[in-house]
């Protein structure tokens, strides 16, 4: 039964079994985790060696005392494996006597000021050989190889690197919980804590080693806080196919553009830990791991902890910033660190918590019905006689209150460009000019040096980059999108979408300020600005901008920028072309929407288009459809690209509208539409930008 799970848009429930069982009692839990455990060793990270080897030995090999009194030892443990393989780990104590709480960590040179935090806590150190392969660390040589010489020792074990180095963090809580000890480990006060591919570790260490009673993991990424459904190609985020060669199993990488294929995600993490106390520290526009995607993991492990009625255990902590948000050396800031040792100190019980301290807060807590409750009689009357722009406009819904401008720099900060890493990848001879247009709207125009005439534009929309806006991350090859169509000839208008990037938070309290009103409707309100700053001068910028080509501005989208595009194009007759790649399936077509997510998506899910909820169960009575909306911007030159094998969409859905578009309108149709359905995912790289440069100059 498993393959009635796998190909799910959602996540896999962490309460039923693959079999479709519900779990209802804390009594079904054991087997459930068993099953999600085994999921995990499958498709993750590879199964463990069948008996754990006890302690041969363990010796001081040197030990040094500090000026704060607090003592630094090295010590050599000897395992029993068949060739008696040993490894070094570092132990910290401070001055005072008795029984310790204990924090493990690798000794990665930022992880190491948390352990000098811990140390002045009162808290004993272990720092183990867990250091990533491709890091290396002064001070603690072989610690980042001694993983491969253990897993020689176990041919018939399949586990990675990872999860080789979290098994050995556990061989060194072995010893520290061992009579032969040199000091005392209050049991159930051990931590782990980690900082991105080390969050990861930790997430797994504790996963499998349930003596570990405190997870501390920041910003850990894909697949840890985030799972692979809710990241890939569409968001920009990491896929199976990024990460590094020994972290998970190489298998995994066949679930690039098919992930909801997986039978278990890292949402399955949670269901291993809890109900032990785990804290996930992020920030709002880190490049590692999108807001959206860890909170819908949290929201399905946090099933899990309650089930175990242990809710306060499990906790997103939001910060600002980015992945590391912290001054060098440090990269980790002194008040973070701190936050991070309080959060193990209460689950410790060496203190209390303040009121509110730790509390749930999330960004993407949109709740459909609460929505629908406010809404009045008459803004669900529609005339189904009317023209496809006023159907468009009524899906929007209304601007009846005041539109909030936000309190910020006229233009993006040099910060805030570094931040989004705006300029990464970057050829050289690009311009890059902060413009502001619209409601205070900052973005940033790109364009050659040294051309001259008028530059055709390009108003780029990003897909679903909740943490990076409209900049690339992962997957990107050779340069940046906006700098790729610079080098070419073009200028292009970048800027974060409402409730993206930059424009994160706006997007948490939109219904709050606009609860008749859809985020959708904000961002197509801004690409129409866009298209003013460039047809009428409607906006500034910070230094001089080229001459446009004002017949020839196009819209490009991808994934929910393709959707932004094409209502844009239906309700802006100014663009010279509109370029969609993947983002959309029929509406009225829910054929396949356990695969696809279906208008969820839009109406629940992101919570783009809510009136759109009017029509669940009942999507034939949907007002239009997207081939309502390309027939409508025809003759103007489109360009649609509908991967066959994204898994956001029915591909024979899209085949059917399309042919239909070209039924009902075929002359418009045979000189504008260009429709490419190629064998593939869903993604937007090299191949997919140069269709588009190819399929704009050719349009004069």
């Amino acid at each position: 039964m498993i393959g009635q799970i796998q190909f799910r848009s959602e996540l896999p429930p962490l309460l039923e079994f693959t079999d479709g069982r519900s779990v209802d009692s804390k009594l079904e839990w054991p087997e459930r985790r068993d099953e999600i455990r085994s999921l995990l060793i499958q498709y993750f990270v590879g199964s463990y060696p069948a008996i754990t080897p006890k302690i041969i030995s363990a010796e001081v090999i040197s030990e040094k005392t500090f000026k704060d009194s607090s003592v630094r030892r090295r010590i050599r443990i000897v395992l029993n494996t068949p060739n008696q393989v040993a490894f070094e780990m570092a132990l910290w104590t401070p001055k005072e006597k008795g029984s310790f709480p204990l924090l493990l960590t690798a000794p990665r040179f930022y992880q190491r000021y948390w352990a000098e935090d811990a140390l002045k806590r009162g808290y004993a150190v272990c720092l183990f050989p867990g250091i990533d392969s491709h890091h290396r660390e002064e001070g603690y040589a072989g610690y980042d190889n001694v993983w491969e010489t253990v897993r020689r020792e176990y041919p018939e074990a399949t586990w990675t690197e990872i999860s080789t180095k979290a098994w050995i963090a556990s061989r060194c809580i072995d010893y520290l919980l061992s009579g032969s000890s040199i000091i005392q480990i209050i049991p159930r006060q051990i931590a782990i804590i980690g900082f991105s591919r080390y969050g990861k570790q930790a997430m797994i260490a504790g996963a499998f080693d349930e003596r570990i009673t405190c997870i501390v993991a920041r910003s850990p990424g894909s697949p840890a806080s985030s799972p692979y459904r809710l990241t890939s190609r569409n968001t920009y985020a990491e896929t199976p196919a990024d990460f590094p060669n020994e972290w998970f199993l190489p298998s995994l990488r066949q679930f690039v553009g098919r992930e909801n294929e997986l039978p278990i995600d890292a949402h399955g993490w949670y269901a291993l830990i809890a109900p032990r106390a785990c804290l996930i520290h992020t920030g709002h526009n880190d490049g590692s791991e999108p807001t959206f995607a860890v909170e819908k993991a949290y929201i399905e492990g946090r099933s899990v902890y309650q089930l175990l009625d242990s809710g306060k255990n499990l906790r997103i902590d939001y910060r600002a910033g980015g992945h590391s948000s912290g001054l060098p050396p440090e990269q980790i800031s002194f008040s973070d660190r701190q936050r991070n040792l309080d959060w193990i100190d209460i689950s410790f019980g060496r203190r209390l918590a303040r009121p509110n301290e730790f509390s749930e807060k999330l960004i993407h807590d949109f709740n459909w019905h609460d929505w629908n409750a406010n809404q009045k009689q008459i803004d669900r009357l529609i005339n189904h006689k009317s023209s496809i722009r006023d159907k468009v406009l009524w899906s929007f819904g209304q601007v009846l209150e005041e539109i909030i401008v936000p309190n910020k720099p006229k233009f993006l900060t040099e910060a805030e460009s570094k931040l989004m890493t705006h300029d990464r990848w970057s050829p050289k001879g690009i311009s890059r000019v902060p413009i502001q247009f619209g409601l205070n709207v900052r973005g940033n125009l790109y364009f050659k040096k040294g051309l001259t005439g008028k530059l055709p534009v390009v108003i780029w929309l990003h897909p679903l980059s909740y943490h990076s806006g409209y900049n690339e991350g992962y997957g990107v090859q050779g340069t940046t999108l906006y700098h790729r169509l610079a080098e070419n000839g073009f200028a292009v208008i970048a800027y974060d979408q409402c409730g993206f990037g930059l424009r994160l938070l706006e997007g948490r309290d939109f219904y709050t300020n606009y609860p008749r009103w859809s985020k959708l409707g904000r961002m197509v309100m801004d690409a129409r600005d866009a298209v003013s700053f460039v047809l009428d001068g409607k906006g500034k910028s910070k230094s001089v901008v080229p001459f446009f080509d004002k017949n020839r501005v196009f819209l490009l989208g991808y994934s929910t920028g393709s959707i932004a595009a094409m209502y844009t194009g239906v309700l802006d007759d100014r663009i010279a072309g509109m370029a969609c790649f993947s983002g959309w399936t029929p509406l009225r077509d829910t054929s396949k929407e356990i695969a696809t997510g279906g208008n969820q998506r839009l109406w629940n899910l992101h919570a783009l288009q809510p009136k759109l909820g009017w029509f669940d169960d009942r999507e034939a009575e949907l007002p239009f459809d997207y081939k309502d909306l390309i027939a409508e911007i025809l003759p103007k030159p489109c360009l649609i690209v509908t991967p066959k094998r994204d898994r956001f969409a029915d591909h024979d859905a899209i085949k059917k509208a399309i042919n239909q578009v070209r039924l009902n309108n075929p002359k418009k149709a045979d000189a504008a539409l260009t429709w490419i359905s190629p064998d593939g995912p869903n993604r937007f790289q090299v191949d997919q930008q140069r269709q588009f440069i190819n399929w704009a100059n050719s349009i004069r």
